[in-house]
């Protein structure tokens, strides 16, 4: 007599019969091997390295935080640091509102560990302005309306100073092109792009 093959499908069958026998009101059926193997299967909690002194050099400032190895900086910014100008959008790198600098460089908080950028400098858009005094490029998008909700502009404007200093080609399609990786919901494309321009004229 042959065995009749445990496809995927006869075993999810076979293993779900418990909970359709009790929701039909017919008493507890006899498990079969398989789904007594399943049944029985402990599943336990991932567990971490636990929390590690970590040293971050936000916006000039040196703080000493314990946190897992694991937290990202755009948690650590938001969450241990209320520096919350720096967006949680996709949380999958490809929304640009949480991009911060490291080192001048345009970086995605929501996929960097905070324990790696440690020994180096992280500015967000708290750390952009001197004082009560705005950065040009803040100024600019205000007088340009380079915004209309406001939650991709953090992100925006650092990547903005960061493609000037990265000395890119300042023409509307090049403009278009270093900024893609910035998503505005709200479609003020065109005024983003006014307001990177005159901050590139103003430098030039």
């Amino acid at each position: 007599m042959s065995v009749p093959r445990m496809t995927r499908r006869r075993f999810l069958r076979r293993a779900a019969l418990p909970t359709i026998a009790a929701s039909l009101g017919l008493g507890e059926p006899r498990l079969s091997a398989a789904a007594a193997a399943v049944a029985s299967i402990t599943v336990l909690p991932a567990q971490g390295p636990g929390a590690i002194p970590v040293a971050l050099t936000v916006n000039g400032r040196v703080y000493e935080l314990r946190i897992e190895p694991r937290v990202t900086l755009l948690d650590t910014l938001r969450e241990r640091l209320a520096l919350t100008g720096t967006k949680k959008g996709c949380d999958q790198g490809t929304c640009g509102a949480c991009t911060v600098l490291v080192d001048g460089r345009r970086t995605n908080a929501c996929l960097t560990l905070a324990v790696m950028v440690q020994g180096k400098a992280v500015t967000t858009i708290e750390g952009l302005a001197d004082g009560n005094r705005l950065h040009p490029m803040q100024a600019a998008f205000i007088e340009h309306d380079g915004f209309q909700c406001g939650y991709c502009t953090p992100g925006q404007i650092l990547s903005a100073v960061a493609l000037l200093s990265e000395k890119r080609p300042t023409d509307e399609a090049s403009v278009r092109e270093w900024m893609s990786g910035n998503i505005c919901r709200c479609g003020a494309y065109p005024n983003i792009v006014a307001a990177v321009r005159s901050v590139a004229g103003q430098n030039a």
